[in-house]
């Protein structure tokens, strides 16, 4: 309930904040620790929309989101995102891209 109501308050005060990587990222691994997948997809979107350049932190707190939320194929976009913008991936993302996909037997995509 605490991770819910820090993601409610976090998109509220978007509007108020300076639309920048740090404050999206705040947001973005809110939204992952409350398995708020779908908000924080939307968050990266509003992101490229905003011409804020997203991040490694970005993408890895947005592929926790999705795994939290059983999202195995957002995870696998997300990486493909990251790997089309020159985002540097690493173990971790890679492995809980990994983990989503077993989670639900489609470990070989």
């Amino acid at each position: 309930l605490a991770h819910q109501t820090a993601v409610a308050l976090s998109c509220h005060e978007m509007n108020r904040l300076e639309l920048n990587c740090y404050n999206y990222n705040t947001v973005i691994d809110a939204c992952a620790k409350a398995s708020a997948w779908t908000k924080a997809l939307y968050l990266v979107n509003m992101m490229a929309q905003s011409q804020v350049e997203a991040d490694k932190f970005t993408f890895g707190a947005a592929i926790s989101a999705c795994k939290r939320g059983g999202e195995w194929e957002k995870t696998l976009q997300l990486l493909s995102a990251m790997a089309k913008g020159k985002v540097e991936r690493n173990a971790i993302m890679v492995g809980a891209a990994i983990s989503a996909c077993q989670k639900v037997g489609k470990w070989e995509e």
